[in-house]
């Protein structure tokens, strides 16, 4: 079913708002990154957190209070403002911390809002490559303003497909027996380390297909309506869990995905 179109003139404006902050957090985790420590973990060990995450929603949690003082905020690095509006911004002030950490690619900026029927806006800035992915629901994705689409037609034997892993140990040993079953089926498997990123690569045509679980709304609310807006469909990868995950593809290639994985588990 096709995406219930924005109210034009409101979600035109929030996207507006959401793209400059999104970039301002992009300049000051560039600036920040020469340099970068571990600040703390979270969910593990493995799981880093810098001063510049921190940094980063503080900026974006204060221009958006300052616009929009009565929209709900849920960041993740914990900012929690409660709203009247029934607006929902969902932040990710940098997806792909340890990519950030160990001076590589893969790391963005993420901001969605929803609204009662969900993702309304969808923004994710690269600020390594100067690329702003946006959507807005109903209108399309776009890649610095140029329209966005999947990649039509493509089976599994022949998808270049993205994944990502849990920080959890017990969550990798499920993760990598799916994978190991997958992987002979498709033509290749990649890791970026940031799901915003994949999922907008999907809906660049840089990758066929995503699949991940044990995900976030942080990780993907942004990201999964730019996929939607360029063509993917995004279901749960796993029907029923309490962390279901996510598996983004073009329609034809999603069934057959669908399929494969059911059979793999």
């Amino acid at each position: 079913m096709p995406s219930a179109p924005a109210p034009a003139g409101l979600a035109s404006s929030l996207a507006d708002i959401a793209v400059t902050t999104a970039k301002a957090a992009g300049r000051l985790l560039l600036d920040r990154q020469p340099g970068i420590r571990q600040a703390a973990t979270k969910s593990s060990p493995t799981d880093p957190v810098t001063e510049a995450d921190r940094a980063a929603e503080r900026l974006v949690v204060g221009a958006i209070s300052a616009i929009r003082p009565g929209d709900e905020i849920f960041a993740e690095e914990g900012t929690r403002v409660a709203g009247s509006t029934g607006l929902r911004w969902v932040i990710d002030p940098l997806d792909g911390t340890v990519n950030y950490l160990y001076q590589r690619a893969g790391w963005t900026v993420s901001i969605a809002i929803e609204d009662a029927e969900g993702a309304l806006v969808g923004v994710v800035v690269d600020p390594l490559h100067d690329e702003t992915f946006s959507a807005v629901r109903g209108n399309g994705a776009y890649r610095n303003g140029e329209p966005l689409r999947v990649n039509e037609d493509v089976t599994a034997a022949m998808a270049l497909v993205g994944t990502g892993f849990s920080y959890q140990r017990e969550s990798r040993h499920r993760q990598g027996e799916l994978l190991a079953r997958l992987l002979p089926m498709v033509r290749d498997v990649r890791r970026t380390g940031s799901c915003a990123d994949d999922l907008c690569a999907v809906a660049a045509g840089r990758l066929d297909a995503f699949l991940e679980d044990e995900l976030s709304p942080w990780d993907w609310a942004a990201g999964a309506l730019i996929a939607r807006e360029a063509g993917a469909v995004v279901k749960p990868l796993r029907e029923g869990a309490d962390n279901h995950g996510l598996l983004v593809a073009p329609p034809a290639l999603h069934r057959e995905l669908s399929q494969l994985i059911d059979g793999a588990q």
